[in-house]
């Protein structure tokens, strides 16, 4: 839809648009003319004589997309234009959904080849959406270009915001192999309207256009790249016009709760490090627990039981499935049904009512009716795992009560608004697996209450915290992270988070892979991910 330069005449033979879908060698090279030297087809000129009618025709499936090669006419101006976006501002934007380096909004930019692009985007081209797409577009556009360099991902999401109606993007990338990843993936959507999985993947080009109509339903992802020297650049953006409907957000069901299962204070010296069942060490873990919401505690389990633990899971007959939807998550989670008894046996510790005593004794929550209540905490008191109680010092007790004060009224909330105090503690967790590809994203319908994580740890030997799987903490509705929990052999993680506080898994990139150089065996690690309410 720009037309060929006329200022600059073709070599002899050459035609005046040249080859379709060919890039430079560089930014840059070929011949510079002025902007007045382009011109602006109309509608009807550019399916004639640009875009053969059979080349742009829209899809229905998964959803309304077309794809238009050959966009920009003139070689020349299209390098032009990639020059000036290389020499944009870039900032990195890192979160749940995305890693990828983005410019700001090209609405106000005056550089001539995007300016110009922006003309012909928001008239010519809008103009023939309209006619194509039966849509009403306005005028104005939001406008960005983006970088996605190596381990760069968009992961799943449906692009709806109010007012969005058209999704468009221009790729500008060098000669593009589908080793590099980087191909826009469209989902299929199931009866409620939740991505089910990929059934087109569009490989970027040089000079190529893809629009979509944004919808309840079109899930869309760019998956990683993969290359370590190429750069997907493009510039991409909406067309905005009337809202449409919108069904109601699905609901899906949360995983089952359950009260603890009778287990005396034995199970707990079968699994868990002596050091952890000192009573002194348990008021030290519940101190700096009170102090920071959150500990690490290492070497939780006795050795010879984590390497029990390792090894079954390695076991071939477990049965794994993979986790969805995708615009919430994407790991494997095993069935318990399948499980060696080994693994069956530490998920009933982890359920048992001497772990709940003992989480009881290490964060101060009250996940056992023999833990210490509020009055009895500011007395000092504190349940052993046996259900005993020791005292302490009138000095201790003193410091304790000033420490539980501050504690307190760090936090918005009291506990007591998010469950019923005469509710009985539950717990719902499972065994997950993860790998390249995995992930979980924070959505709208995430729960959240007053709740206690629990993280424990397999098969993450030289983890490098670049691979991604670390879990994070933000607050609702920011980026920035109030907490990172990284993966680590036989360390239980555990965390205390209030309604405010939303957490997701990072997004594990392809270099996670080059573990297998030193265990060739070790394509994944595992963790026992559990929740407990008071």
């Amino acid at each position: 839809w720009v037309a060929c330069c006329t200022a600059h005449p073709m070599p002899s033979g050459g035609s005046g648009l040249g080859r379709r879908g060919a890039a430079p060698a560089r930014y840059g090279m070929g011949p510079r003319g002025g902007l007045a030297a382009f011109i602006l087809l109309p509608p009807a000129e550019l399916t004639a004589r640009f875009v053969p009618a059979e080349a742009v025709a829209v899809e229905r499936a998964p959803f309304r997309h077309g794809v238009l090669r050959g966009l920009l006419a003139s070689p020349a101006f299209a390098a032009a234009l990639g020059d000036e976006l290389l020499g944009l501002g870039y900032r990195e934007r890192r979160n749940d959904l995305l890693t990828v380096h983005q410019s700001e909004e090209l609405g106000a930019r005056p550089e001539p080849h995007v300016s110009a692009l922006r003309r012909a985007l928001s008239g010519t081209l809008r103009a023939w959406l309209e006619a194509v797409t039966h849509i009403e577009l306005e005028p104005s556009i939001d406008i960005s270009c983006a970088k996605y360099e190596s381990t760069d991902v968009l992961l799943c999401h449906d692009d709806e915001l109010e007012g969005r109606r058209i999704a468009f993007i221009l790729y500008l990338v060098p000669p593009w192999e589908k080793s590099d990843g980087g191909t826009l993936d469209l989902f299929s959507t199931d009866e409620h309207f939740q991505p089910q999985q990929i059934v087109k993947s569009l490989m970027p080009s040089w000079n190529t256009l893809v629009f979509f109509e944004v919808s309840p339903v079109s899930f869309h992802q760019v998956s990683e790249i993969l290359s370590e020297e190429k750069c997907r650049m493009s510039v991409s953006g909406w067309f905005h016009g009337p809202p449409i409907e919108r069904p109601a957000r699905y609901i899906e069901a949360p995983l089952p709760r359950s009260p603890h299962i009778p287990y005396d204070h034995e199970i707990l010296y079968k699994w868990v490090n002596v050091v952890y069942l000192d009573m002194d060490s348990q008021a030290q873990i519940q101190e700096e627990f009170e102090e920071r919401s959150e500990i690490l505690l290492k070497d939780f389990l006795k050795k010879e039981k984590f390497q029990l633990l390792c090894e079954a899971l390695e076991n071939k007959d477990i049965h794994w499935s993979s986790r969805g939807p995708p615009n919430k998550r994407l790991y494997e989670t095993a069935e318990e049904d399948s499980l060696p008894d080994i693994l069956k046996d530490f998920l009933q510790f982890l359920r048992s009512e001497a772990l709940f005593l003992l989480l009881s004794n290490f964060t101060g929550l009250k996940l056992h009716f023999l833990a210490p209540s509020d009055e009895d905490a500011g007395e000092g008191r504190a349940a052993d795992s046996a259900g005993h109680s020791s005292s302490k010092s009138e000095e201790e007790k003193t410091d304790q009560r000033a420490d539980s004060s501050t504690s307190q009224s760090d936090q918005p909330d009291n506990i007591s608004e998010a469950q019923d105090s005469s509710s009985t503690p539950m717990c719902a967790g499972e065994l997950r697996r993860w790998t390249n590809g995995h992930y979980t994203l924070v959505h709208d319908n995430q729960a959240t209450e007053f709740a206690l994580d629990l993280l424990f740890y397999c098969g993450c030997e030289d983890w490098d915290p670049a691979y991604g799987g670390f879990t994070s903490y933000i607050a609702k509705g920011e980026d920035e992270e109030l907490l990172t929990v990284n993966p680590e052999d036989n360390c239980l993680a555990l965390v205390y988070r209030d309604k405010e506080t939303m957490k997701f898994v990072k997004y594990i990139n392809h270099r996670s892979l080059a573990r297998l150089k030193k265990h060739p065996s070790r394509r994944a690690f595992w963790d026992f991910s559990f929740v407990y309410y008071e």
